[in-house]
């Protein structure tokens, strides 16, 4: 195994900062890459939602909740690249990690589509048979 170095490094903006442990910054992709996989999960599920879920009683209701899902895998993408960067400017500056709020707003978001989706599709199988 290499020695790490602490030498002080010069960046673009001309203020000094240390090189982080190898080991944090490659868990810190791992992170960002995980916020990916969320991101594409839930773009999969918007295409379900839009694809699969029966027609509910208000025309276009579906493919709107398609859309709500497909922004939050949107916003999902958005919020983890600047989660990344911004643990990635925080370690190189020796500083305390910033506060995470993506992860609140994502469950959010996620229990409002979920609950909506699934009253609905309750609903529409719970009529006359």
């Amino acid at each position: 195994m290499r020695p790490i170095s602490t030498e002080p490094i010069v960046d673009e903006h001309n203020s000094r900062h240390a090189e982080p442990d190898y080991r944090f910054t490659l868990a810190n992709e791992r992170t960002f890459l995980a916020w990916q996989r969320t991101s594409l999960g839930l773009l999969a599920a918007a295409v379900a939602v839009v694809q699969f879920l029966p027609e509910l009683g208000v025309p276009g209701l579906r493919h709107g909740l398609g859309a709500a899902v497909g922004a939050l895998a949107m916003l999902t993408t958005g919020a983890g690249l600047r989660r990344w960067h911004q643990v990635d400017r925080a370690m190189r500056r020796d500083l305390p990690l910033p506060r995470a709020t993506a992860p609140a707003y994502l469950a959010a978001g996620l229990l409002v589509i979920s609950a909506v989706t699934v009253t609905l599709a309750v609903a529409a199988n719970a009529g006359p048979r």
